[in-house]
């Protein structure tokens, strides 16, 4: 099929991407130029497993093309995806400013019939919305039809999530959006939900939110394993051969970060006020989530006394592994507070690194973990890199001051490391 993808951020870049490397003809369009030209080149602008091979194999077919000309995209494609930031505001809504410029650009530049479809994580009515601005600035009166296409991607896994989803779901209004979208993905093994639009919409702020809520329950319950001597690693265990549980985000640790949980979470908490429902619990999930990277700074200052003055190297600066995103990381808010307690930062995150460079001031960046732990009094573990389970601790011992490690990810066997002569803390053991 012919696609057009408008924004060539995560989402947009993995949907091109992967729609071209299945045989479609995509014209991506992002208004940055500089990545715009870089990706000409093969070059991807962010660190995801995989993608950068996946585009250059797109490139090198001619079945993908990218550029700022979202015009070109509108006459050239048949299925129009939005795929544009939907940043958060003060108050927590989404910003759909981006969507309601695109859906208004379509409408002028449409020459016949197209199929404009949401990739992006909007709130529910989003789409009646962009139907409405369509229709108000499609003057020739052309037939079109929106739907709803939530993706999910996770960040380090986002191309086999594509190829192999769990599940796919279609928001639609007409039967010929239904059976366009349906033929898209009759290749792909995996059931294909056909609702309504605002029922797609709510799937994907449903689904993201909770998640959240059993990564806070799980941080909750780790809390109490420290009250009562229980282990969270085993508990979690318990729970999820529960086939109704699930093993999945069951993980306790420093809290979930990233641009998709922190930010739906606090646009569903907006959308449910909107339609007149407080939705208490999604609160709580993200009190308990805020909550958890305090605790885990007590920690290090329980175990080191004084702060001020002390050197702790922080290992891991992205939200998670694989993947070189610190939007919402927990890595930045515990440095910030470390550093308002007088505390000396050093830090190393395998890919990481230039994005931190960005937002973090006053921290000691390091070429690699011996050097970020030399000297230091404290080793915090905030992203669980299978680069820092691997590292050789018996030299990380000799080159601290203290050896000392919190972590946040528990990701070593207390009894091995502490045989080692560490004094180890983790999360809820």
């Amino acid at each position: 099929m012919d696609i057009g993808v408008i924004g060539a951020g995560y989402v947009g870049l993995v949907t091109a991407a992967c729609f071209a490397s299945l045989g479609s003809k995509v014209i991506c369009v992002d208004k940055d130029r500089e990545k715009i030209k870089s990706l000409k080149k093969g070059k991807v602008p962010i660190y995801e497993p995989g993608l950068e091979k996946v585009v250059k194999d797109g490139l090198s077919k001619k079945r993908l093309i990218f550029t700022t000309n979202i015009n070109l995209a509108v006459k050239k494609s048949t299925i129009i995806f939005i795929a544009v930031g939907t940043p958060p505001k003060d108050n927590g809504e989404a910003d759909l400013s981006y969507v309601e410029d695109v859906a208004r650009k379509i409408a002028i530049e449409m020459p016949s019939y197209r199929l404009i479809v949401e990739k992006s994580t909007v709130p529910i009515r989003t789409g009646k919305k962009i139907e409405e601005t369509v229709k108000a600035n499609n003057r020739r009166r052309i037939k079109f039809d929106v739907a709803s296409n939530p993706e999910f991607l996770r960040e380090g896994q986002a191309i086999n999530d594509f190829m192999h989803p769990d599940r796919i779901v279609i928001g639609v209004r007409s039967s010929k959006a239904r059976d366009i979208l349906t033929r898209l993905y009759e290749n792909f093994k995996a059931p294909i939900i056909v609702t309504d639009i605002e029922s797609a919409e709510l799937i994907k702020h449903a689904s993201n939110s909770f998640l959240a809520t059993k990564i806070s329950f799980m941080n909750s319950i780790s809390n109490i394993c420290e009250k009562c001597g229980a282990d969270v690693i085993k508990v979690a265990k318990g729970m999820g051969l529960d086939r109704r549980i699930g093993k999945d985000f069951l993980s306790a640790g420093v809290g979930f970060g990233g641009f998709c949980f922190p930010k739906d979470l606090e646009a569903f908490i907006r959308i449910s006020e909107n339609v007149g429902y407080e939705f208490d619990i999604l609160k709580a999930v993200k009190k308990v989530n805020d909550h958890q990277k305090m605790h885990f700074v007590k920690k290090i200052e329980e175990a080191l006394w004084i702060l001020s003055g002390k050197t702790v190297t922080v290992l891991g600066l992205s939200f998670k592994p694989n993947t070189d995103d610190i939007r919402y990381a927990p890595s930045i808010d515990i440095i910030n507070m470390l550093k308002n307690e007088g505390v000396k930062i050093k830090v190393f995150d395998p890919k990481a690194m230039n994005n931190a460079k960005k937002v973090l001031t006053a921290v000691t960046f390091c070429k690699d973990v011996y050097s970020a732990v030399r000297n230091s009094d404290c080793l915090a573990i905030v992203t669980e890199w299978n680069e820092f389970k691997e590292m050789d601790l018996k030299r990380v011992k000799r080159l601290m001051r203290q050896p000392l490690i919190v972590d946040g990810r528990n990701i070593y066997n207390p009894n091995i490391v502490k045989k080692l002569g560490f004094k180890y803390i983790g999360i809820g053991r």
